[in-house]
C-alpha cells in the first residue's frame, strides 16, 4: 500500500499554480521534484489529459516514452502495458494511492477498464521500483490521481457521442469549506465497436464502462489530515474467442463481465522535521466469462493492505523507514467443466522498507532504497534501489541508478487448471532482475531534452510451455538470463500557451522461450517507436494533437500448427481534438482517433477500429 499521495497533494498545494505536474510522486517514498530524482519519469497533468480529450487511460499512457500497449481488438478488450520490455504484470499500478493490480487477472493492470475523466494528473515511473513498492514493481510504476478536494469548490460535466454508436457521459465536483473536502466523480462510456475477427463482416464486439469515485479529507490542523477515497469499475465487453472444436480464433459470441472496487483511508501528521503516514485499504475484483449470455467461469480476488512509514528530516537529509503488510485471495469458479477447475487460494507478505535521500550540496545528490519482503508463499526476498544525481553546470544534469525488481507468480501460473488444456506450476519461484540506467538532461527557458540508456537482466522468468505428448500447456522458470536495453530521448518545448512535447525509444527485449534455448525477441514489443503530442490554446479555442509510432513487433500465430512467430507491421496514430469555449463555462468540441486510418493489429488476428468521429460538450464551473 502507498501511503504518500496525500503528501504529494500537500506538496501541490504549496507549489504555484501549475507546478505540482513538476512532483513526482512514485520515484521515492517520499514525492521529490522532478528535476530533483534520478529516475526516468514521464507526468501528464489535468491541462494536457483535458486538451488530448482521449477517454481510455491506455491511450495517454502509450504517448510517454519506453511504454508499449496491446490491445486485443477495440476498446473495450484487454489492454497490456509494457514498460522498457517487461511483461504485462510488471507494472504496477496505484490509482490514489491503492495497489490496483487485479489478484484475479494474473496480477495485471486492468487499463481496459480506465478512462481518463476523473483524473487529474498520470504518472509513469520506468525502471525497477521494486525496492520502494515491492513485487509487480518490476518493469515500472503508473500513478492516476483524482483531484483534491481541498482545492476549491468545483462542477464539471461531459457528454460525447460518436463513430460506431459510441456514447460518454461523466461528471466531477468538489466542495472544499474549510478544513473538510468532499469530492466525486461517475462515468459512462459504451460503443457497438467493432467485429474484431471478419473485420466488416461478422457480429460487431461492442463494451460499456461504468465507474464512480468518492473522496473526502478532513484536515483539522495544517500539518495533520485524514482521508478516504473509494472507487467503483465495472465494464461489460464483448470478444471473438477460440473455435471449442478447432481451438482456433472464431468470430464467437464471448463476453466478459469485470467489477473492481477497492477503498483506501489514510493519516498524516507531520511536525518538527518528523513525518507519520498510516494507511489501509482492501481491493476486491470479479470477473465472469460468458458464451452467447451462457456461463463459462469466473474469478474472484482480494487484497487487503496496510502500512505506516515514517520520516525524519536532518538538514538536507532525509531517513524513511515504512513496513507493510498484504494478503491476497483468489477463488475461481466454473461452469463449463463442472467445478473441475475450481480453486481457493491465498497468500501474504510483510514487507520492511528502508530510505536514505541525501543533498550533499546544491548539485549532487543520492538516494539509497532497500526492502525486504518476507513471503509466505516463497523464499524471502530483498530488494536495492540507488540512484544518483549530478548537476555539474547550469541547465545540465547527469544521472545515473541501479535497480532490483521482483515479481511474485500468479495465481493462475501456480495453480490453473483446464482439463486437457493447461495445469499450472506450484514450485515456480519468483521473477527477478536487476538492471542499469543513465542518462543526461538539458533545460533551458522553454526547452529542455534528455537521453536515458538502459539495461535490464531478468531471471527465473515465467514463460508458457507445451507438451506435445500430452498437448498439456504449463509454466516453467527459464534457467539463464532475458536482457531489455535500449535508449529513450525525449524532449519539450513552451512557447505561450503552446507546448510541444516528443519522446523516441530503441528496445532491444529478448526471451528464453524454453530452458535450454537460445534468447529469442520478446513478443509484442516494438523495437523502435515514437511520440509527439501538442496542446495550445489561441483565443476561444483550444487544441491537443497526439502522434504515436509502432515500429514492427513479433507475435505468436496459435492458429497453425505447431504454432509460429509472425511480424505485425508497423503504423501510425493520430489523434486531434478542437474545442471552442461557447462561454468561459462551456466548451463545444470535436476529436478525430486514428486519424490516418491506419489498419493495423496489437495481437495477431485482432483488427482495431479505423478512423473515427467523435463530438461533445464540456461544462465547467469553479475554481
Amino acid at each position: 500500500m502507498n501511503p504518500i499521495f496525500l503528501v504529494a497533494a500537500l506538496a501541490a498545494q504549496q507549489s504555484p499554480a501549475g507546478a505540482d505536474e513538476d512532483i513526482v510522486v512514485t520515484a521515492s517514498r517520499e514525492p521529490v521534484a522532478a528535476v530533483e530524482t534520478g529516475v526516468s519519469a514521464t507526468i501528464f497533468d489535468k491541462q494536457t489529459l483535458d486538451a488530448l480529450a482521449l477517454p481510455a487511460t491506455s491511450d495517454v499512457l502509450r504517448l510517454a516514452p519506453g511504454v508499449s500497449v496491446s490491445t486485443t481488438g477495440p476498446r473495450g478488450t484487454q489492454s497490456q502495458l509494457r514498460i522498457r520490455g517487461a511483461e504485462a504484470n510488471h507494472t504496477l499500478l496505484f490509482v490514489d494511492g491503492i495497489r490496483f493490480n487485479d489478484p484475479a487477472a494474473g496480477n495485471e493492470a486492468r487499463f481496459e477498464l480506465l478512462t481518463n475523466d476523473s483524473l487529474s494528473r498520470l504518472e509513469v515511473v520506468r525502471g525497477a521500483q521494486s525496492a520502494l513498492w515491492g513485487s509487480e514493481a518490476l518493469g515500472g510504476v503508473v500513478a492516476l490521481e483524482t483531484s483534491d478536494p481541498l482545492a476549491g469548490s468545483r462542477l464539471s460535466a461531459l457528454a460525447e457521442y460518436g463513430s460506431q454508436d459510441s456514447a460518454r457521459a461523466s461528471a466531477q465536483f468538489a466542495a472544499g469549506v474549510g478544513d473538510v473536502g468532499l469530492g466525486g466523480s461517475a462515468g459512462w462510456l459504451r460503443s457497438d465497436g467493432i467485429d474484431s475477427f471478419d473485420g466488416e463482416g461478422g457480429e460487431r464486439d461492442g463494451f460499456e464502462n461504468r465507474s464512480a469515485s468518492l473522496k473526502a479529507v478532513y484536515s483539522p490542523l495544517p500539518d495533520h489530515e485524514i482521508g478516504i477515497v473509494g472507487h467503483w469499475i465495472e465494464g461489460t465487453s464483448e470478444f471473438d474467442g477460440f473455435d471449442p472444436v478447432t481451438f482456433r480464433r472464431a468470430d464467437t459470441l464471448d463476453s466478459t463481465d469485470n467489477r473492481v472496487f477497492a477503498v483506501r483511508g489514510w493519516t498524516r501528521m507531520a511536525k518538527g522535521g518528523w513525518s507519520l503516514l498510516v494507511d489501509g485499504g482492501y481491493l476486491d475484483s470479479a470477473n465472469r466469462n460468458r458464451l452467447d449470455a451462457a456461463p463459462l467461469n469466473s474469478t474472484f480476488g482480494g487484497r487487503f493492505t496496510l502500512g505506516g512509514q515514517l520520516s525524519r528530516t536532518i538538514g538536507r537529509h532525509r531517513l524513511t523507514a515504512a513496513v507493510e503488510h498484504e494478503a491476497e485471495d483468489f477463488r475461481a469458479r466454473d461452469q463449463s467443466f463442472f467445478g473441475a477447475t475450481d480453486q481457493d487460494r491465498s497468500r501474504e507478505l510483510t514487507a520492511f522498507v528502508g530510505e536514505w535521500r541525501a543533498d550533499w550540496s546544491d548539485n549532487f545528490a543520492t538516494d539509497i532504497a532497500l526492502r525486504h519482503d518476507k513471503f509466505s508463499a516463497f523464499t524471502d526476498s530483498t530488494t536495492l534501489r540507488a540512484m544518483a544525481l549530478f548537476s555539474p553546470i547550469e541547465g545540465w544534469t547527469l544521472h545515473a541508478g541501479y535497480g532490483e525488481g521482483i515479481a511474485q507468480p500468479t495465481f493462475y501460473d501456480l495453480f490453473g487448471f483446464f482439463p486437457g488444456s493447461f495445469v499450472g506450476n506450484h514450485n515456480l519461484r519468483p521473477e527477478s532482475s536487476k538492471g542499469f540506467e543513465a542518462g543526461m538532461r538539458w533545460a533551458k527557458g522553454p526547452a529542455s531534452i534528455g537521453v536515458t540508456g538502459f539495461s535490464n537482466r531478468l531471471e527465473n522468468e515465467i514463460v508458457d510451455t507445451f507438451d506435445p505428448v500430452t498437448f498439456l500447456s504449463s509454466t516453467a522458470n527459464v534457467e539463464g538470463k532475458s536482457r531489455r536495453r535500449g535508449v529513450e530521448v525525449d524532449g519539450r518545448y513552451e512557447v505561450g500557451s503552446l507546448t510541444l512535447a516528443a519522446n523516441y525509444t530503441y528496445l532491444d527485449a529478448g526471451e528464453r522461450q524454453t530452458v535450454g534455448t537460445a534468447a529469442v525477441r520478446e513478443v509484442r514489443r516494438p523495437r523502435h517507436s515514437a511520440n509527439l503530442f501538442a496542446t495550445g490554446s489561441a483565443g476561444p479555442f483550444d487544441l491537443g494533437i497526439g502522434l504515436a509510432y509502432v515500429g514492427e513487433r513479433i507475435d505468436t500465430d496459435f492458429d497453425a500448427f505447431p504454432a509460429e512467430r509472425v511480424t505485425l507491421g508497423d503504423y501510425v496514430l493520430g489523434s486531434l481534438n478542437l474545442a471552442y469555449r461557447i462561454t468561459p463555462a462551456v466548451e463545444a468540441y470535436a476529436r478525430l482517433e486514428n486519424a490516418f486510418d491506419a489498419d493495423y493489429q496489437d495481437v495477431v488476428g485482432y483488427n482495431t477500429p479505423g478512423r473515427t468521429v467523435y463530438a461533445g460538450l464540456r461544462l465547467h464551473f469553479g475554481d
